[in-house]
């Protein structure tokens, strides 16, 4: 763990000498590329006071706070029904033969595509920003549970009819424990797609989030800021991603999902 820490803190050290090397070869165009204590002085100003020109009064950690929200609801979302139809269709298959080709034509459409179609049916605000990171959540958490139920060993089955245990049993209590990690995985997997694509779904019709001040940087020309706002959805994509791990693991050990 000691190891891994001083592994992040040297690649990131790197990265900032990197980018402080670049602003000064580019010193004349730091306004274009500003430079890292640039960056961190705006960093402070939307922490502190909000962007200054924007039509928002709202600080950087109220735009976290309402990204946050809308991702929640997205994202959990996503992962209950896509877990929840995944053992459905996983354990019949030829329910699933007859949906799959509806699910391969939608799947590959990037979820910013059903933009126009959202705001049409739910207008501006939250709803759409929840909708897209549903959509991008949601496909790959079902094609992955599809996919463990699928090739989960046929002993688990014949055991649960020997015993006599129902159908619906056998889906939750047996095949769901089997499959966690592979389950797990995709939910990592769909959380840095649901992650990304939120910022895209608050670019378009919020009026607050993520998305909407990096569209509202580029507006006041305020480059600084910008990157101090890429910079917030970084770290915080990268803090979810080791939430969602320490949770992985605290629920596999608890309920002897895993050894």
């Amino acid at each position: 763990m000691k190891q891994k820490k001083i592994d992040i803190v040297i690649s990131l050290g790197l990265l900032v000498i990197i980018w402080q090397i670049v602003s000064v070869v580019l010193e004349k165009n730091t306004v274009v590329f500003p430079a890292p204590m640039q960056v961190v002085d705006a960093f402070q100003e939307l922490f502190w006071d909000g962007l200054k020109g924007s039509t928002s009064s709202v600080t950087l950690p109220g735009h976290i706070g309402i990204s946050l929200i809308r991702f929640a609801i997205g994202y959990l979302t996503a992962a209950v029904s896509g877990i929840f139809l995944g053992l459905i269709l996983g354990s019949f298959p030829k329910a699933f033969a007859i949906v799959n080709p509806a699910i391969q034509v939608i799947r590959p459409i990037a979820p910013v595509a059903f933009m126009p179609f959202i705001v049409l049916w739910f207008g501006i605000g939250d709803v759409p920003a929840v909708v897209i990171i549903f959509i991008a959540g949601f496909f790959p958490i079902l094609l992955s549970t599809v996919s463990a139920v699928e090739h989960l060993n046929p002993i688990y089955y014949k055991v649960a009819r020997n015993f006599g245990i129902s159908k619906a049993k056998t889906i939750f209590g047996i095949a769901f424990p089997a499959i966690f990690t592979q389950i797990a995985n995709a939910l990592r997997l769909a959380l840095g797609t649901s992650w990304i694509f939120l910022v895209s779904g608050e670019m378009v019709g919020a009026q607050s989030g993520l998305g909407f001040l990096i569209m509202d940087s580029k507006n006041c020309i305020r480059y600084d800021a910008l990157l101090a706002t890429m910079i917030t959805i970084g770290v915080i994509g990268f803090l979810l991603d080791a939430l969602l791990r320490l949770l992985e693991r605290e629920i596999g050990h608890r309920f002897g999902f895993v050894n």
